[in-house]
């Protein structure tokens, strides 16, 4: 029973959280964007103490439950496990003992990280996160093609009820670290259990802590034990050592595999006995585990409260039109809600679910190191619409703060800089005044410049005139633009947003 309700649980969580990242059309995420703000490690980055205390409860009661059944990378290795078992029946765990030094520095490299401020670190081993960047660059892709075929089966039949999507690569380094993870998820996992869960998660390795003291544990019945292994060659945490009758908590996951496995119903998960399982033989003697678990585990809880689609467009049929290309701007744009760089780069676990669910295609993985795949903001594609809200909806860690529309139209990310030399009024002596007509805050006006006007020519030019103070740096004008590849007018980002 306690499998079954297990597995109900954890695909429910695991179907909701996939859903979550591959939706593009806006809608899932007002049903069931609190299963991004469940997972620990955003609740914690976001303080919202009133998730991180429930977790905790959840794990002093019944143990590490979480991990295999709120935590999606977690749900996948199970995922990977039951697939193993039906391909090579012959396979089976057995009990191993943990290099305890692995996990403690992992865990002190993550949490130095975070205090430090390295998002680099941080992005690559959080799991949740870890497995938003998956499903964002590997599987979404995947599901917005298969969208488009529908929408092309649909529009042969005069119907609308899908509508077609660009398919692109955001970052081609992105994509490979969600290849690179996935890869070694899989095969740690396919070889030998939860090794990740155990040995390299920071989380799995602070909720171990607490999941010593849980109430509700899988306990031997020593009348009933006949010392068969099954439970062990069964476990994929790898933590059940049959001979001894001993099994090691903090690696325990309560999937209640071993439980269905033992024929003589000689496990039972109930309330633990006093001294009913003394320590592993990995543990040190006359060390009051009790007592370390709390201080290290309310510690750290405390402590840390490109290559783009090949596809040609033409205009008119005539002539191609070459994509833009990215400026070198020298200060990065955020989200309005992030405030921000340096609230988005402290809070930002690099989840993509912002990147994956961002309407306008304005947001994708940065590639420098100081800020690795957390969201920047590019306007080759898109503009940042003031009436869009939906980012700063879906954030779980509070990197991206909520905001209203009103709000957001009113905060300056960055302003708008005018580059005379690819301006097409100037080098192809046309009119133009696209930036003016698209800006939605009435920063741009076309104006007649007299310095700018050519030798033995009677017409004065009217080029853009910006507004600093009202620009509000959305990017209309910068993608609007129509010089290519490089803009005339782009969006300087700022380093600390502000109302205007």
């Amino acid at each position: 029973m306690l499998k079954k309700i297990r597995i109900t649980l954890a695909l429910i969580m695991f179907v909701g959280i996939t859903m979550l990242f591959l939706d593009f059309t806006g809608t899932l995420h007002h049903w069931l964007g609190w299963m991004a703000k469940v997972q620990l490690l955003p609740a914690v980055l976001a303080c919202n103490f009133v998730i991180v205390a429930a977790l905790i409860v959840l794990t002093l009661v019944f143990g590490r439950i979480y991990c295999s059944v709120i935590c999606p990378l977690g749900v996948m290795q199970d995922i990977i496990g039951w697939l193993h078992r039906k391909t090579n029946k012959k396979h089976r765990y057995k009990f191993t003992t943990p290099p305890q030094v692995l996990r403690y520095v992992f865990l002190a490299i993550f949490v130095a990280a975070l205090l430090v401020g390295v998002p680099a670190i941080v992005t690559l081993l959080a799991p949740y996160s870890s497995y938003g960047r998956m499903v964002t660059n590997m599987l979404q892709p995947l599901y917005i093609m298969a969208n488009n075929g529908l929408a092309a089966i649909a529009e042969h039949y005069e119907s609308y009820a899908f509508y077609s999507v660009d398919v692109w690569m955001r970052s081609l380094p992105a994509l490979i670290v969600a290849v690179v993870s996935f890869v070694f998820v899989f095969v740690l996992m396919w070889f030998g259990g939860r090794a990740y869960c155990n040995n390299i998660c920071p989380v799995g390795t602070v909720l171990g802590f607490l999941a010593r003291l849980s109430i509700l544990k899988i306990r031997f019945d020593k009348d009933k034990c006949v010392n068969c292994g099954m439970c062990t060659k069964s476990c994929k945490a790898q933590c059940i050592d049959s001979q001894n009758q001993k099994i090691d908590y903090s690696r325990c996951v309560t999937c209640g595999t071993c439980i269905g496995s033992c024929k003589k119903k000689a496990l039972v998960y109930a309330v633990a006995k006093k001294n009913a399982n003394p320590a592993t033989p990995h543990e040190g003697e006359g060390i009051d585990k009790n007592k370390r678990a709390f201080l290290i585990g309310g510690a750290i809880m405390t402590g840390t409260a490109l290559l783009a689609q090949e596809k040609k467009k033409v205009d008119g049929g005539l002539a191609v039109i070459e994509d833009k290309i990215a400026p070198a701007r020298k200060c990065d744009l955020v989200p309005p809600g992030a405030k921000g760089i340096a609230n988005l780069r402290q809070h930002c676990t690099a989840c993509q679910l912002c990147i994956a669910e961002c309407p306008n295609r304005v947001l994708r993985p940065s590639g420098s190191l100081d800020n690795f795949m957390q969201p920047v903001m590019s306007y080759e594609r898109g503009y940042c619409r003031p009436e869009c809200t939906r980012c700063s909806e879906l954030c779980p860690t509070g990197a991206i703060k909520p905001i209203e529309a009103p709000q957001k139209a009113s905060t300056q990310i960055g302003h708008a800089v005018w580059l005379k030399q690819n301006c097409v009024v100037l080098s192809d002596n046309v009119e133009c005044g696209n930036c003016a007509r698209h800006c939605p805050s009435g920063a741009i006006s076309m104006e007649p410049v007299e310095s700018l006007q050519k030798k033995g020519s009677s017409a004065v030019p009217v080029v853009p005139i910006i507004n600093v103070e009202r620009c509000i740096g959305c990017g209309a004008c910068e993608y609007v633009c129509p010089s290519r590849p490089h803009s005339a007018i782009y969006v300087e980002g700022h380093e600390q947003h502000r109302e205007i």
